[in-house]
């Protein structure tokens, strides 16, 4: 962005010339020096309150001492905000939020003054010394006060800024206080984003809401901890209680004081400018990460400022500023610039930042102010690595500036020169258009006026600041918002018509009317300034802000966000339509930007503010005559669906063209025609972007056909030119732009501006205009001719051709014609084109675009009309758009631009790059630079041709290429060449560097050369060489030599033939192997026919894939070797009749193997089946799979079965029970499959083929199997067992089964409850069983008795803890029962009597029941039933000897009990 070069005149103002944020004009600064009191000498410190306008100075006095004075916006000084002092003033500091100012002196005395009443609150004594250190917390609550001695008090302040009782605490460091900062609070819940999450459903973001829920932090709690820093280098944290800690230590005294809050880090920067980080801990530790030494010029005071974004800026009277970017550790420097005015030797002094412009101030020892504007690159907002800083022309002040500091709402920048104090205020500098005149402020007092209907260019000094300007054919008007002055225009000069007070910031002209604001209503003045009428608006319609003129309608916008339209076609304004309150229309809105209205009154623009403030990124229509609101959206680049448009023709007419992510910044209608609006846009990163975030080097200017029938449809968009400023206005057939200053008319392409002529000035020239895409070579035509083509682009853009046509065809000339195919190119309306091109009578254009409706892409067919019409650059970007590389390459070749195609070809179009370089290769002969034809000719791999063919008249030249290049191809050529030349020797050498062994035979020969032509063929193996030398051997009759060089050149048939000519049937043999099966044929008759080689003709029939022919020479010569090997190839697919044959043969001949073999490939099963029966042989897997593995037509399914369980039977007998058992399954079979199953003893595959088969008979099988496993110490075999007999409905047998557990459970671990319960499921199967005869009846009485003899049992042994003689009484009945054993043991019941009496003591009654039970059971090992520990002690007590003990009075030999192994293999 240029800056502007400015005229001062005798005013005691300064020109700075900036970007204006939101619609990048061009912006002036107005300086104002504060009215300082006679008391105040020399201005020392200054401070701008955060939100006021109000500057707080302090000075000295020679004579009184040090004062502080309150100054406003403009530099009034407050008078009751004196303060005047003995002592010097040491510090100055306002509240963040209140107009309450903090002043420490020299003696110690720390005073609160509040603005504008001038109250004075003196704070108790506590300091008697220079005071160092003022601060306040974020939000005022607190103010920390520290002087020279190193004492510190902290004070509590209320809501109204006023000091609530003594201090809170006082700390003494005994060291100079130098620095202090409050830590930043943290940040709180973002309200608006909580409801919109807890909308949508997030529950975590509901339950902060709810009352159970922890409390809602609505905004950033006041931070109270603050960091202290003395001068011995020491910072001191202060938490929210006041109690003090030493965080850190560093060399030196500290100068300033920082806080990251994105590293939560503590920045010190000592007096030696040495810079240290800090990364604080959660409890108050700090950790050293970086340190590094600031660059500083010796001697000079060094001013530091803190950017929020991360910059340490400082300044220390050098040329230049130094920036360190702490978040990424980089660092650069800005220095001044002569050529925009500033001086050699001239060094700046201190800066100021502004961060809500994003301006870095710096005051130089000229008394010249730089400024650098921080511009962001496409795409970024606020990213620092794409940060710019660019130097804006300076503002110019007396003396030496020593201080400045950017402050307020109002962003004020205040400069201190040693003498004054100056208030700077930004203004945009003001433009205007109206009726063919334009105007543009140069500087505070100074217009540009160019009229474009007589082209020339005018200047006007006004008498005062300009704030405004208005523009007519006839009147001009500026203000400065206390007065207007009116200038009438009388060919090229101004006369001064008038000036009244006036109080309006914006004023509009019509017919000589000038139209003013005030407080609810519009007021209409002659130029003389008397006021003709009065336009009122009720409270509730609010106070006119906002004016805008249109034809002869005035439109009105107020701050309640109404607007009202005034007919001035009369000699007093009526009301064109009642006030329409657009907040009811419009949501979220918050104010109004600015409001348009269209040359006929019905329709009005409207630009407005969100409620947050935002620019809110549509633009909003109200139709008056519908009374309707819809809206252009441009950040997702479609219409409101309130316009009258289909989603097809609405998606059509937008689709093209990029309008998404951008935001409205001004908007205007045609001066005459109300259809046409223009807007001009700039890109946005976010929906929610602010005006800081615009990115101002991408600026569109979107132009739309608004009417009530089509709603918006889209005429034109392209991107702003680099050269213009700020859209200014739409007068068709131009739109007119604010000029960059120092722009050349020549830097803006001609055919789309043109610059007004005129008498020289010494001002630039600063409007603009560039002619609308529908009437480029029509900016002079008739009105006539003007409304037609707008009709036209009109109907063309709704797509009505009819009207479209009807409203030209009265049109003869032809620069319209072309006019209007040229616009069908941006239309891209090809249909239309095609009439164009028919008036124009361009036939060859015509053909052209016919041809081209072959290609599918619209953009590629629109590209070809382009070319036609001369529109290179729409042509290449067409093609480009529907990414067509291959036309853009063709393209660029035909239009001469070979850079751009190689370029093309290389990156995008790689499938034609060769061929490019080929024609560039082509291109570059034909204009004679050979030497990079021939570069691009290898690169296009054509050189072994082209370039040849391109040095064929030179030689020497080819030569030398011949030799550099080494390459086969091209020796080739060349030795063709020397051959033809004669040149033999030389011919030879390049066939050999060609690797031409066929061309080195045939010369060697040519040349009688033989054996060296042998040595070739022979070394090199080439097949051609060796051919064409065996053919130099046979018409010499050297057969031999003939023969081996067609065998090495594969050329066998011949080498057959010369061996049958010449009877070498050693060879013959050899070569018809190596040939292919005709040859083999032929030399097999030949040995069939001689009858001495029958072998080899078998051999050979066989290999030649006559097998019927060898097996038939094989049997009718008894060759029975070849046979065997022949039958090894036969397979399902060769004669059966054959097969046959041959299994009869090997038959015949004991080889029952491959009998067997044969017979199944001839579909023989039951006789290949009997073989393997008949001699024991091995019938594999893969035997039997051939055997059964055929089709139905083959083998019907019931002859398949029994062919399978034939298999079968085999496999049983020789012991492959799985492949029995597999076949047994495939024949269906399952019984006899489970029979195989079970013979092989796999339990695994037993149990799941019973799972899977699902049939009683099988389940029952496995069961019985599977009783004889080890079932009692594998718990899966037992349940298997039960599930099995349960699945297989046999509960007798499960009911026998659950009697041999009981058994076990008895013998094995006489756990007879088990042994119960097992009989227990035993007697319910067989209560469950279907059959009830006699012997199940029997079989139930007999369970019954053995649970009710065991449930005794087991009575009298849980009895015996209770009732002892009652549970031997119940044995010893037990006892008596014939029947007890096998149900109870007789053993176990004499054990329990026989452990009772040992237990008590009776050993004599232990030893009667011990041989009572021998006698019973004689034939028992006592010791199976009793303990040994009872047998010892009836020994030790009765005296017995041990032979009794081991029961040898009873039997000499105790055998132990034999295990008896249950038969439950019931089947």
């Amino acid at each position: 962005m240029h800056d502007i070069d400015v005229l001062h005149n005798s005013y005691p103002v300064s020109v700075l010339s900036v970007p204006e944020r939101n619609t990048a004009d061009m912006a002036v600064y107005f300086d104002r020096r504060v009215e300082a009191p006679d008391s105040s000498d020399v201005p020392t410190l200054l401070t701008w309150h955060l939100a006021l306008p109000v500057l707080a100075v302090s000075s000295t006095n020679s004579n009184s001492g040090g004062n502080v004075d309150i100054y406003l916006q403009q530099g009034e000084h407050v008078e009751s905000c004196h303060v005047e002092r003995p002592q010097q003033p040491t510090v100055l500091r306002w509240h963040p939020t209140k107009p309450v100012l903090a002043l420490g002196w020299e003696n110690g005395e720390v005073l609160l003054l509040t603005h504008p009443y001038g109250d004075q609150t003196v704070l108790p004594s506590t300091h008697t010394a220079y005071i160092t250190v003022l601060e306040w917390s974020s939000s005022g609550s607190r103010l920390v006060t520290g002087d020279q001695a190193g004492v510190l008090a902290v004070w509590k302040v209320d809501a109204r800024g006023k000091l609530q009782g003594n201090h809170l605490v006082k700390n003494e460091y005994n060291k100079r206080l130098t620095c202090c900062i409050f830590r930043p609070p943290s940040p709180g819940d973002d309200v608006a984003m909580l409801a919109r999450a807890s909308v949508s459903g997030d529950e975590s973001a509901l339950d902060k809401f709810s009352w159970k829920g922890p409390p809602l932090k609505s905004g950033p709690q006041e931070g109270l901890t603050f960091y202290v820093s003395t001068a011995d280098g020491k910072v001191h944290s202060v938490d929210d209680n006041c109690k003090t800690n030493t965080l850190l230590s560093v060399e030196g005294a500290v100068k300033k004081l920082y806080y990251l809050e994105k590293r939560e880090a503590l920045v010190v920067i000592t007096e030696s400018l040495m810079l240290s980080q800090y990364t604080l801990g959660p409890v108050g530790e700090a950790q050293e990460f970086m340190t590094v030494k600031l660059s500083s010029k010796i001697g000079q005071n060094v001013d530091i400022v803190w950017t929020n974004n991360g910059f340490l800026i400082t300044a220390t009277g050098e040329h230049v500023v130094r920036l360190w970017d702490l978040e990424r550790g980089d660092n650069f420097i800005l220095a001044l610039d002569e050529n925009l005015g500033f001086e050699k030797g001239e060094v700046m002094n201190c800066v100021s930042y502004c961060p809500a412009k994003d301006i870095l101030a710096a005051g130089t020892s000229h008394g010249r102010i730089a400024m650098w504007r921080m511009a962001m690159q496409s795409g970024s907002c606020k990213s620092n690595n794409q940060v710019q800083w660019k130097l804006q022309t300076p503002t110019e002040v007396e003396g030496n500036i020593i201080q400045l500091q950017w402050g307020s709402s109002l962003n004020l920048l205040a400069a201190n020169n040693s003498n004054t104090v100056l208030i700077l205020s930004e203004h945009v500098m003001s433009a205007h258009y109206s009726q063919q005149v334009a105007t543009m402020q140069l500087s505070p007092t100074q217009l540009s006026i160019t009229q474009f209907d007589t082209g020339t260019h005018l200047a006007l000094q006004a008498d005062m600041h300009i704030t405004g300007v208005c523009v007519t054919k006839d009147v001009l008007a500026v203000w400065s918002g206390k007065q207007v002055i009116v200038y009438e225009l009388s060919g090229t000069v101004f006369h001064h018509t008038g000036s009244f007070p006036c109080d309006s910031h914006i004023v509009v002209i019509h017919d000589k009317n000038l139209y003013a604001v005030e407080t609810n209503k519009v007021q209409i003045y002659t130029p003389q300034g008397t006021v003709k009428q009065l336009l009122t608006f009720s409270k509730s319609e609010g106070n006119p802000v906002l004016l805008s003129v249109c034809q002869s309608y005035l439109v009105v916008g107020t701050d309640t966000g109404h607007v009202r339209v005034y007919d001035l076609s009369r000699r007093e304004a009526k009301a064109h339509c009642n006030a329409k309150n657009l907040v009811d229309q419009i949501a979220n809105m918050g104010a109004l930007r600015s409001v348009k209205c269209n040359a006929n009154g019905s329709q009005l623009s409207i630009l407005i503010s969100q409620v947050n403030g935002r620019p809110d990124h549509k633009v909003y229509f109200y139709d008056i005559e519908m009374d309707t609101v819809t809206h252009f959206d441009f950040f997702t680049g479609r219409p409101s669906s309130g316009v009258s448009q289909s989603e097809e023709s609405e998606r059509q007419q937008f689709q093209t063209t990029d309008l998404c992510g951008r935001c409205p910044v001004s908007h205007f209608w045609d001066e005459s025609e109300p259809r046409l609006f223009v807007c001009e846009t700039v890109q946005i990163s976010s929906e929610s972007s602010s005006a800081g975030c615009f990115d101002l080097t991408d600026v569109s200017v979107v132009t739309l056909f608004c009417t009530q029938e089509h709603g918006l449809l889209l005429q034109d968009c392209y991107s702003k030119p680099p050269g213009l400023q700020a859209l200014l206005a739409l007068d068709v057939p131009y739109y007119y732009f604010t000029c960059k200053p120092g722009e050349k008319a020549s830097e803006i392409s001609p055919n789309q501006t043109d610059q007004p002529k005129g008498s020289a000035s010494t001002f630039p020239h600063m409007v603009s205009r560039r002619v609308l895409r529908d009437f480029v070579g029509l900016e002079t035509c008739d009105k006539a001719t003007r409304d037609a083509m707008l009709n036209f682009s009109f109907y063309l853009t709704i797509g009505d051709m009819d009207e479209a046509f009807k409203s030209i065809k009265f049109i003869k000339s032809k620069a319209v014609w072309e006019n209007m195919a040229q616009m069908c190119v941006k239309t891209r309306r090809l249909d239309v084109a095609r009439v164009c091109l028919g008036n124009m009578g361009n036939a060859r254009a015509a053909k052209a675009l016919r041809e081209a409706e072959a290609e599918p892409e619209p953009e590629a067919r629109v590209a070809m009309l382009a070319i036609q019409l001369g529109m290179l650059e729409d042509a290449e970007m067409l093609y480009k758009s529907c990414q067509r590389y291959d036309l853009l390459n063709n393209f660029y070749q035909a239009s001469g631009q070979w850079q751009q195609a190689l370029d093309t070809a290389e990156k995008y179009d790689r499938i034609h790059l060769r061929t490019t370089y080929y024609n560039y290769a082509k291109y570059l002969e034909s204009t004679g630079n050979k030497s990079r034809a021939l570069t691009y000719y290898e690169k296009s791999d054509t050189h072994r041709v082209e370039v040849p063919r391109m040095l064929q008249d030179d030689t020497s030249s080819l030569e030398i290429y011949v030799t550099k290049m080494k390459d086969k191809n091209i020796f080739k050529w060349w030795a063709q060449y020397l051959e033809s030349q004669s040149d033999m020797d030389s011919a030879l050498l390049y066939y050999k560097h060609a690797q031409d062994y066929l061309s080195l035979v045939r010369v060697h020969c040519y040349m009688g050369n033989i054996q060296e032509a042998s040595e070739i063929a022979n070394d090199t193996g080439d097949r051609a060489a060796s051919y064409h030398l065996a053919r130099h051997y046979e018409s010499h009759d050297d057969i031999k030599q003939a023969v081996h060089f067609y065998t090495r050149a594969q050329a066998y048939n011949n080498a057959i033939r010369l061996c049958k000519e010449y009877g070498l049937d050693d060879q013959l043999m050899k070569l018809a192997l190596l040939s292919n099966p005709e040859d083999m044929m032929e030399a097999a008759c030949y040995f069939e026919e001689k009858g001495t080689h029958m072998a080899k003709a078998v051999s050979l029939y066989h290999k030649a894939g006559h097998v019927s022919k060898a097996l038939e020479l094989a049997f009718a010569t008894q060759q029975f070797s070849e046979l065997e090997s022949m039958a090894e190839a036969l397979n399902e697919t060769s004669d059966p009749t054959l097969l046959a044959r041959c299994s009869d043969f090997f038959i015949t001949h004991s080889h029952y193997d491959k009998a067997v073999d044969l017979l199944v490939a001839a579909k023989k099963y039951h006789q290949a089946l009997e073989l393997c029966v008949t001699h024991n042989l091995t019938i594999t897997e893969e035997l039997a799979e051939r055997m059964t593995a055929t089709d139905s037509k083959d083998l019907p399914d019931e002859a398949r079965k029994e062919l399978l369980e034939r298999i079968a039977d085999c496999c049983m007998r020789q012991g492959n029970y799985h492949l029995a058992t597999k076949k047994y399954t495939h024949a269906g079979n399952k019984s006899k499959a489970m029979k195989a199953l079970l013979k092989s003893g796999d339990t695994e595959k037993i149990i799941f083929f019973a799972n899977i088969s699902r049939q009683k008979e099988l389940f029952i099988m496995a069961a019985n199997y599977l009783q004889s496993l080890d079932w009692q110490n594998d718990p899966e075999i037992l349940k298997t067992i039960i599930c099995f007999y349960t699945k297989g409905r046999a509960p007798n047998l499960l009911a026998g089964f659950y009697e041999a557990c009981a058994q076990v459970e008895i013998d094995d671990y006489q756990n007879y409850e088990k042994a119960l319960d097992a009989l227990t499921e035993a007697s319910k199967c067989v209560s469950k069983a279907k059959d009830s005869n006699e012997k199940q009846k029997a079989k139930m009485t007999e369970l019954q008795r053995k649970i009710s003899l065991i449930k005794k049992f087991i009575h009298a042994q849980k009895l015996y803890e209770d009732d002892a003689s009652e549970a031997l009484q119940l044995c010893e009945a037990l006892l008596e029962d014939p029947e007890l054993d096998p149900a109870v043991r007789i053993g176990d019941v004499f054990s329990f009597l026989v452990e009772h009496s040992c237990q008590h003591g009776n050993f004599q009654a232990a030893y009667r029941k011990l041989e009572e039970l021998q006698r019973r059971l004689p034939s028992q090992n006592v010791r199976y039933y009793i303990s040994p520990a009872s047998l010892q002690a009836i020994q030790k007590e009765v005296g017995l000897p041990p032979s009794l003990e081991d029961g040898s009075d009873h039997k000499d030999i105790v055998k132990e009990e034999d295990e008896v192994e249950e038969d439950l293999n019931i089947s």
